[in-house]
């Protein structure tokens, strides 16, 4: 019963390829044992972003995903804003590339549904192994379905 949407608001992804990452997504949720509802994936800019930030969490700061959890009856779901000109910063600044960063962050936001945390050091650290698991499931899906 999983529907993944994925939407831009005032910003492209070049070569956005929607079918791969449903399929890894589907991979994820599949290797954590989850249920995937309905995912609506908001792909915007900084500034749109942090009115998002202001109008509805009361943050005034850019950030690189915001995610509203509306988990029900055993199904994973929710809208995962996503700012792709934040994600280009931090590839930069972590030096990898826009993909794989592209990557990390909309599978952030999807462990954060699953129930994971970042907001203390151990919680952050546990959050970043998940998030490298699930980067090398984006590699098997890759390769499967290449």
């Amino acid at each position: 019963m999983h529907n993944i949407t994925f939407h831009f608001e005032d910003i492209e992804v070049p070569n956005f390829n929607s079918k791969f990452f449903s399929l890894w997504l589907l991979e994820v949720a599949k290797s954590y044992s989850k249920n995937l509802g309905d995912l609506s994936y908001i792909f915007c800019s900084d500034d749109y972003l942090l009115e998002v930030n202001r109008s509805y969490l009361d943050h005034d700061y850019y950030t690189d995903i915001i995610t509203f959890n509306y988990n029900d009856d055993g199904f994973i779901a929710g809208d995962l804003f996503l700012s792709v000109d934040r994600i280009r910063e931090n590839a930069k600044d972590f030096k990898v590339e826009f993909e794989n960063e592209l990557a990390r962050v909309m599978v952030h936001g999807v462990l954060h549904l699953f129930g994971f945390d970042d907001k203390t050091e151990l919680d952050a650290t546990q959050m970043r192994e998940e998030e490298t698991k699930c980067l090398i499931l984006l590699n098997k899906v890759s390769r499967e379905t290449l």
